[in-house]
C-alpha cells in the first residue's frame, strides 16, 4: 500500500538520538504489520505541500503537531480545505492527535484547550463502536497520548470509537473512509519516555502517572495500524 504522510510538524530539536526523523515512527509502525512493504510519500504541510491528485487505493495520514486545530494559520486553513475535499471524494484518511482534531473541526466538530491539562503516557479507554472490537478486542483501547487539546464535539456524521473519563472522544470514524485517534499509535515506549524526560510545565504527579503507565501497560498501536491499513 502507498501511505501518504502529511507531516504537520517535524519536531526538530526535540527528537531523541535514536530517531533520524519523526516520520520514522510511522515507517516502523506500518512496516511491523504489513505483509508486503509499504511505500511512503511525505508532504511538508507547514510549507504548503499537499497531495494534488487523490487516489482511492492509497492512504492519507495527517500527523500530530504542536499547533492547535483552532488556529488560523494559512497552512492549517489549506489543510482544512484538503480534508473537506478528500471527504467529499471518500478518500481513505487517518488523523492522529492534531490530525484527529483538525479533521473533526473541518467537518463541523469543535476542538478546545482542555481544562484537564496534559494527557500523557498510556491511557485506556472503553470501546463503544462495535466494529472497533475487530481490532481492539476485550472492549478496551490502550494508546500512548501527549495532548492538552481535545475534540469536545464530534461532526454530525461521525461515530465515536472509544471514550474515557479524561477524554470523551478518544477517536471516531466517518463512514468507512475516515479513521481518527486522539492517541499516538506510532509512539514506542522509548519515544514516550523521551517525551516525559524532556517535558516542561507538566506537574510531577502527571509525569509520575505517565511513567508508571508506560511500565505497567502495553499500548495497542499495531492494532490501530491494522485498522488504518484496512480502511475502505
Amino acid at each position: 500500500m502507498k501511505i501518504n504522510l502529511l507531516v504537520c510538524d517535524w519536531f526538530e530539536g526535540t527528537l531523541p538520538e535514536f530517531l533520524t526523523s519523526f516520520p520514522e515512527l510511522f515507517y516502523n509502525l506500518f512496516d511491523s504489520v504489513s505483509v508486503t512493504p509499504s511505500t511512503y510519500q511525505l508532504y511538508d504541510v507547514q510549507k504548503g505541500e499537499l497531495p494534488d491528485k487523490l487516489e482511492t487505493n492509497e492512504l492519507y495520514l495527517i500527523s500530530g503537531s504542536r499547533a492547535g486545530a483552532y488556529e488560523q494559520d494559512g497552512w492549517i486553513d489549506n489543510l482544512r480545505h484538503f480534508i473537506r475535499r478528500a471527504h467529499r471524494l471518500q478518500i481513505k484518511m487517518v488523523g492522529i492527535c492534531f490530525g484527529h482534531q483538525l479533521i473533526a473541526q473541518a467537518l463541523g466538530g469543535k476542538v478546545e484547550l482542555s481544562p484537564k491539562g496534559w494527557g500523557t503516557g498510556i491511557r485506556s479507554s472503553k470501546v463503544v463502536l462495535p466494529r472497533a472490537e475487530t481490532y481492539f478486542t476485550g472492549g478496551e483501547m490502550r494508546l500512548f497520548y501527549n495532548h492538552n487539546d481535545q475534540v469536545v464535539q464530534l461532526p454530525a456524521e461521525a461515530e465515536r470509537i472509544a471514550t474515557s473519563d479524561f477524554c470523551e472522544n478518544e477517536g471516531f470514524v466517518v463512514g468507512r473512509h475516515i479513521l481518527c485517534f486522539q492517541g499516538h499509535p506510532e509512539y514506542t515506549a522509548a519515544f514516550a519516555q523521551h517525551l516525559l524526560d524532556s517535558a516542561h510545565d507538566v506537574s510531577p504527579e502527571v509525569l509520575k502517572r505517565a511513567h508508571d503507565s508506560i511500565l505497567r501497560d502495553d499500548a495497542m498501536g499495531r492494532e490501530a495500524a491494522r485498522w488504518m491499513m484496512n480502511l475502505g
